[in-house]
């Protein structure tokens, strides 16, 4: 690994994961912290407040949006080493099965877990919006650089409460992304996609192709952005409440996958983070 100032965008990367994990260098932190602190900024002013998840779950919580039913194949799962079967370290590159016990704890796939899990068990004074960002996991078929990691880090701004409430924050920040991707010179597209949480042959599934609930904004082929609307599935399965009794609170999402917005600039910018990194300080007011 290199070590002294990067003047150029390629994040160094840990050899021994085959690309699936990434070290950012100085310049490619800095500039991830604007991106963050642009669309943190945005959740703020909408009157979103921050709040901290941690980087795993127990498996018993996730289980509860059916992550392991659906999509086995993207999860990631974490438990204690038994030491009577550890002799010294891995072997190959991974411990044994043996030396596992019982996997307790989940590595999410998506930020916005944590949000619906804060609220819990509670009904909402009112329409209510929350930022957070965390690390997410993914088992992927391959790993390409910073455009798709097996750990990353996706900032979002969630929606909880009337179902009007949550459209007005998929319209709100749609025009908001947009605006900053037109000022960058990203050329994004807004494109239907697959809802992640629900099955492909569910009635949610079908509802969903007759009226979308999930857009992308894509630089080629790469969604770096998303809005997307859950309709009560999160209420109903975290028991959260609207005020007055009102039934099962509605929700929905906008989510930024960090790096991969560091993988378009370095495109864009012909891998010069210290001007994408100008460009992002002088689109930021663009935008409202």
């Amino acid at each position: 690994m290199t070590t002294g100032k990067d003047s150029s965008m390629p994040a160094q990367q840990h050899t021994g994961t085959s690309g699936a994990v990434a070290i950012l260098g100085p310049d490619q932190t800095e500039l991830l912290r604007e991106l963050d602190a642009v669309f943190t900024g945005w959740g703020r002013a909408a009157g979103a407040r921050e709040i901290m998840p941690p980087p795993v779950f127990p498996v018993t919580d996730l289980a509860k949006f059916d992550v392991y039913r659906n999509f086995p194949h993207l999860n990631f799962v974490a438990g204690e080493l038994n030491p009577q079967e550890v002799s010294g370290g891995p072997s190959d590159g991974r411990f044994p099965a043996p030396a596992l016990t019982g996997a307790r704890f989940g590595l999410p796939h998506a930020t916005c877990y944590g949000a619906f899990l804060f609220h819990e068990n509670q009904r909402l004074a009112g329409d209510t919006l929350v930022t957070l960002v965390n690390r997410c996991f993914r088992n992927e078929t391959h790993y390409e650089g910073l455009r798709r990691l097996l750990s990353f880090q996706m900032r979002e701004v969630v929606a909880l409460g009337s179902y009007e409430h949550t459209q007005h924050l998929l319209e709100q920040f749609t025009g908001r992304i947009q605006k900053f991707s037109e000022a960058l010179g990203l050329g994004l597209e807004k494109n239907a996609a697959t809802d992640p949480f629900f099955e492909n042959d569910g009635a949610r599934a079908l509802l969903q192709k007759l009226s979308p609930v999930k857009f992308e904004f894509q630089h080629g082929d790469l969604a770096i952005a998303s809005v997307n609307t859950h309709r009560n599935f999160f209420g109903e399965r975290c028991d959260i409440t609207l005020p007055d009794g009102g039934g099962h609170a509605f929700t929905s999402c906008v989510a930024f996958g960090l790096e991969r917005w560091l993988a378009v600039l370095d495109e864009v910018y012909s891998g010069d983070a210290r001007r994408a990194l100008d460009a992002v300080r002088a689109a930021a007011p663009l935008v409202s």
